[in-house]
């Protein structure tokens, strides 16, 4: 079998029975006949973020990323991993809100980045901005549970 699209297509049905080293064996497959195209490295990385295997995701994320600069899930999970790690001592914040930016800019609704940008904010102190970020994603999302704690968290502990 030398279809590229059918190995990427068994890694993807891989990742979604929660087969990630199957996933990646087959997405690795795909890679060998084509590697100018930035859905395997996403969905490579999508499975290895799923085996923890951080380093590894980041840099096919910022491969995807390269290939196509539009692709708004890659930056927002690469973000993620930059804002989630314990593996390492000083994740980069900076660089997760530089990637949530760019996440926001090419979609201005996208509710997770909008809740993921008001986390890195708070942990950068910027408690007012953190609001701003969780005003947004109320107006379009009301009743979403975890910006509503959020909000209220900073607003009895961090704003006087």
């Amino acid at each position: 079998m030398n279809d590229y699209k059918y190995y990427l297509d068994n890694g993807i049905f891989d990742i979604q029975n929660g087969k990630f080293e199957q996933a990646i064996e087959n997405i690795n497959k795909s890679l060998e006949l084509k590697k100018d195209w930035e859905i395997p490295y996403f969905y490579r990385a999508v499975a290895n973020q799923a085996l923890e295997n951080f380093d590894e995701a980041m840099l096919d994320y910022t491969k995807a990323i390269q290939l196509n600069e539009k692709m708004t899930d890659a930056y927002y999970n690469r973000a993620r991993i930059s804002l989630s790690r314990k593996d390492i001592q000083n994740p980069d914040i900076e660089k997760a809100v530089s990637d949530l930016e760019k996440a926001l800019e090419l979609d201005e609704n996208f509710v997770d980045a909008l809740f993921a940008m008001a986390a890195a904010q708070k942990k950068l102190e910027n408690y007012h901005k953190a609001l701003e970020y969780l005003e947004r994603l109320l107006q379009i999302e009301p009743e979403a549970v975890h910006a509503k704690a959020l909000k209220k968290l900073i607003l009895q502990k961090y704003i006087v």
